[in-house]
């Protein structure tokens, strides 16, 4: 397995052709709140980006700082909040 880029140079892919895929199932909560995402970045940011770009770009930045900080990551502190009742 190879090693993850260091921390200042994770981002998320540009719209490419991409070689590999993934599928996520979420809730129509959650979806709806990605679409509301994408047209705030347009309509506020004048950002056109598809729902694909905004997802690469939340897994770089939680990645990163799941790098970073470890232990006291946003991830971290969330999936064990998730997990502590179980």
């Amino acid at each position: 397995m190879t090693q993850p880029p260091p921390v200042s140079s994770r981002r998320g892919s540009p719209r490419q052709k991409h070689t590999s895929k993934i599928t996520v199932y979420v809730s129509d909560e959650e979806l709806l709140a990605l679409e509301h995402a994408r047209l705030g970045l347009r309509a506020t940011h004048g950002l056109a980006v598809d729902r694909g770009r905004v997802v690469r770009e939340a897994i770089a930045v939680v990645l990163a700082d799941l790098d970073e900080r470890g232990e006291d990551s946003v991830l971290v502190r969330r999936l064990r909040h998730d997990t502590a009742g179980k």
